[in-house]
Protein backbone atom coordinates (compact mmCIF):
# COMPACT_ATOMS: atom_id res chain seq x y z
CA UNK A 1 0.00 0.00 0.00
CA UNK A 2 1.32 3.41 -0.95
CA UNK A 3 1.94 5.97 1.72
CA UNK A 4 -0.37 8.98 1.56
CA UNK A 5 0.85 12.55 1.17
CA UNK A 6 0.72 13.17 4.91
CA UNK A 7 2.94 10.17 5.62
CA UNK A 8 5.44 11.23 2.95
CA UNK A 9 5.57 14.76 4.33
CA UNK A 10 6.23 13.40 7.82
CA UNK A 11 9.01 11.19 6.45
CA UNK A 12 10.59 14.16 4.68
CA UNK A 13 10.43 16.20 7.87
CA UNK A 14 12.02 13.42 9.88
CA UNK A 15 14.75 13.03 7.30
CA UNK A 16 15.42 16.78 7.25
CA UNK A 17 15.50 16.89 11.06
CA UNK A 18 17.97 14.00 11.22
CA UNK A 19 20.17 15.69 8.64
CA UNK A 20 20.08 18.99 10.55
CA UNK A 21 21.13 17.15 13.70
CA UNK A 22 24.07 15.58 11.87
CA UNK A 23 25.04 18.98 10.48
CA UNK A 24 24.97 20.48 13.97
CA UNK A 25 27.19 17.70 15.32
CA UNK A 26 29.65 18.12 12.47
CA UNK A 27 29.88 21.87 13.03
CA UNK A 28 30.12 21.41 16.79
CA UNK A 29 33.07 19.08 16.30
CA UNK A 30 34.82 21.62 14.10
CA UNK A 31 34.10 24.60 16.34
CA UNK A 32 34.96 22.82 19.62
CA UNK A 33 38.27 21.70 18.11
CA UNK A 34 39.14 25.25 17.04
CA UNK A 35 37.77 27.34 19.91
CA UNK A 36 37.28 24.87 22.74
CA UNK A 37 34.00 23.79 24.28
CA UNK A 38 33.77 26.88 26.51
CA UNK A 39 34.52 29.17 23.57
CA UNK A 40 31.51 28.13 21.49
CA UNK A 41 27.93 29.21 22.20
CA UNK A 42 24.72 27.73 20.87
CA UNK A 43 24.35 30.93 18.86
CA UNK A 44 27.74 30.21 17.25
CA UNK A 45 26.68 26.66 16.52
CA UNK A 46 23.36 27.69 15.06
CA UNK A 47 24.94 30.38 12.90
CA UNK A 48 27.39 27.84 11.48
CA UNK A 49 24.38 25.82 10.30
CA UNK A 50 22.32 28.76 9.11
CA UNK A 51 19.81 28.70 11.97
CA UNK A 52 19.27 30.74 15.13
CA UNK A 53 20.68 29.74 18.50
CA UNK A 54 17.23 28.98 19.97
CA UNK A 55 16.50 26.71 16.99
CA UNK A 56 19.31 24.41 18.18
CA UNK A 57 17.05 23.47 21.10
CA UNK A 58 14.81 21.61 18.66
CA UNK A 59 17.62 19.06 18.40
CA UNK A 60 19.53 19.27 21.71
CA UNK A 61 18.53 20.28 25.22
CA UNK A 62 21.65 22.42 25.54
CA UNK A 63 25.35 22.58 24.81
CA UNK A 64 26.20 19.73 27.23
CA UNK A 65 23.85 17.47 25.25
CA UNK A 66 25.80 18.29 22.08
CA UNK A 67 29.08 17.25 23.71
CA UNK A 68 27.49 14.07 25.06
CA UNK A 69 26.17 13.14 21.63
CA UNK A 70 29.60 13.72 20.10
CA UNK A 71 31.72 11.78 22.57
CA UNK A 72 29.34 8.92 23.31
CA UNK A 73 28.66 8.65 19.60
CA UNK A 74 32.28 8.44 18.53
CA UNK A 75 33.07 5.84 21.20
CA UNK A 76 30.14 3.72 20.04
CA UNK A 77 31.22 4.15 16.41
CA UNK A 78 34.73 2.98 17.22
CA UNK A 79 33.47 -0.07 19.11
CA UNK A 80 31.01 -0.97 16.35
CA UNK A 81 33.70 -0.63 13.71
CA UNK A 82 36.21 -2.65 15.71
CA UNK A 83 33.69 -5.43 16.31
CA UNK A 84 32.96 -5.57 12.60
CA UNK A 85 36.68 -5.94 11.90
CA UNK A 86 37.16 -8.77 14.38
CA UNK A 87 33.96 -10.53 13.27
CA UNK A 88 35.53 -10.99 9.83
CA UNK A 89 37.84 -13.56 11.43
CA UNK A 90 41.39 -14.62 10.62
CA UNK A 91 44.61 -15.04 12.54
CA UNK A 92 45.57 -12.69 15.35
CA UNK A 93 48.11 -10.77 13.27
CA UNK A 94 45.68 -10.42 10.38
CA UNK A 95 42.94 -9.10 12.67
CA UNK A 96 45.30 -6.67 14.36
CA UNK A 97 46.48 -5.31 11.01
CA UNK A 98 42.86 -4.70 10.05
CA UNK A 99 42.24 -2.99 13.41
CA UNK A 100 45.27 -0.79 12.80
CA UNK A 101 43.99 0.12 9.33
CA UNK A 102 40.53 0.87 10.73
CA UNK A 103 41.88 3.11 13.49
CA UNK A 104 44.33 4.83 11.14
CA UNK A 105 41.56 5.68 8.70
CA UNK A 106 39.47 7.05 11.57
CA UNK A 107 42.33 9.20 12.89
CA UNK A 108 43.07 10.65 9.47
CA UNK A 109 39.42 11.26 8.60
CA UNK A 110 38.26 12.72 11.95
CA UNK A 111 41.12 14.59 13.63
CA UNK A 112 38.73 17.21 15.04
CA UNK A 113 36.78 14.71 17.14
CA UNK A 114 40.02 13.30 18.56
CA UNK A 115 41.00 16.79 19.70
CA UNK A 116 37.59 17.36 21.25
CA UNK A 117 37.75 14.06 23.11
CA UNK A 118 41.28 14.66 24.38
CA UNK A 119 40.44 18.13 25.68
CA UNK A 120 36.88 17.81 26.89
CA UNK A 121 36.15 14.21 27.85
CA UNK A 122 36.33 15.08 31.55
CA UNK A 123 33.67 17.75 30.95
CA UNK A 124 31.03 15.04 30.51
CA UNK A 125 28.58 14.37 33.36
CA UNK A 126 29.55 11.38 35.49
CA UNK A 127 27.05 8.92 33.98
CA UNK A 128 28.02 9.70 30.38
CA UNK A 129 31.72 9.69 31.24
CA UNK A 130 31.28 6.22 32.75
CA UNK A 131 29.51 5.08 29.57
CA UNK A 132 32.31 6.39 27.36
CA UNK A 133 34.90 4.65 29.52
CA UNK A 134 32.93 1.40 29.27
CA UNK A 135 32.79 1.65 25.47
CA UNK A 136 36.50 2.45 25.33
CA UNK A 137 37.39 -0.53 27.50
CA UNK A 138 35.39 -2.78 25.21
CA UNK A 139 37.24 -1.38 22.19
CA UNK A 140 40.64 -1.87 23.83
CA UNK A 141 39.66 -5.45 24.67
CA UNK A 142 39.30 -6.18 20.95
CA UNK A 143 42.98 -5.35 20.56
CA UNK A 144 44.29 -6.99 23.72
CA UNK A 145 42.53 -10.24 22.91
CA UNK A 146 44.57 -10.54 19.72
CA UNK A 147 47.74 -9.31 21.41
CA UNK A 148 47.46 -12.09 24.00
CA UNK A 149 47.39 -14.58 21.13
CA UNK A 150 50.57 -13.09 19.65
CA UNK A 151 52.38 -12.50 22.97
CA UNK A 152 51.03 -15.19 25.33
CA UNK A 153 53.97 -14.66 27.67
CA UNK A 154 53.05 -11.04 28.39
CA UNK A 155 50.86 -9.82 31.25
CA UNK A 156 47.57 -7.98 30.85
CA UNK A 157 49.29 -4.75 31.81
CA UNK A 158 51.93 -5.13 29.10
CA UNK A 159 49.51 -5.92 26.28
CA UNK A 160 47.32 -3.01 27.35
CA UNK A 161 50.39 -0.80 27.25
CA UNK A 162 51.08 -1.96 23.71
CA UNK A 163 47.52 -1.13 22.66
CA UNK A 164 47.60 2.30 24.29
CA UNK A 165 50.97 3.03 22.68
CA UNK A 166 49.47 2.27 19.27
CA UNK A 167 46.45 4.47 20.01
CA UNK A 168 48.70 7.30 21.14
CA UNK A 169 50.70 7.08 17.94
CA UNK A 170 47.68 6.99 15.65
CA UNK A 171 45.68 9.63 17.52
CA UNK A 172 48.65 12.00 17.67
CA UNK A 173 48.06 12.78 14.00
CA UNK A 174 45.13 14.93 15.10
CA UNK A 175 47.53 17.33 16.85
CA UNK A 176 50.24 17.37 14.18
CA UNK A 177 50.74 19.95 11.49
CA UNK A 178 50.93 17.72 8.43
CA UNK A 179 53.17 18.85 5.64
CA UNK A 180 51.23 19.56 2.44
CA UNK A 181 53.93 17.55 0.70
CA UNK A 182 52.92 14.42 2.59
CA UNK A 183 50.06 12.61 0.93
CA UNK A 184 47.38 11.07 3.09
CA UNK A 185 48.12 7.72 1.46
CA UNK A 186 51.79 7.99 2.37
CA UNK A 187 50.95 9.01 5.93
CA UNK A 188 48.50 6.13 6.26
CA UNK A 189 51.16 3.64 5.17
CA UNK A 190 53.71 5.06 7.60
CA UNK A 191 51.27 5.02 10.52
CA UNK A 192 50.23 1.45 9.78
CA UNK A 193 53.86 0.32 9.74
CA UNK A 194 54.79 2.17 12.94
CA UNK A 195 51.75 0.87 14.83
CA UNK A 196 52.45 -2.68 13.65
CA UNK A 197 56.00 -2.39 14.97
CA UNK A 198 54.71 -1.30 18.37
CA UNK A 199 52.30 -4.21 18.52
CA UNK A 200 54.23 -7.08 16.99
CA UNK A 201 57.84 -6.55 18.10
CA UNK A 202 58.91 -8.97 20.82
CA UNK A 203 60.75 -7.57 23.80
CA UNK A 204 63.87 -9.22 25.17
Amino acid sequence: MKANGKDLAATDRDRAKAQRREDLLAEATRLFAIHGYAGVSLEDLGAACGISGPAVYRHFSGKPAVLIALLVGVSQDMLDGGQKVTAAGGGAEEILRRLIAFHTDFALARPDIIQVQDRHLVTLPAAELQLVRKLQRAYIALWTEQLHRIHPEETNAVVRFRAHAAFGLLNSTAHSAHSPRTSKAGLRKLLNQMAASALFTRVG
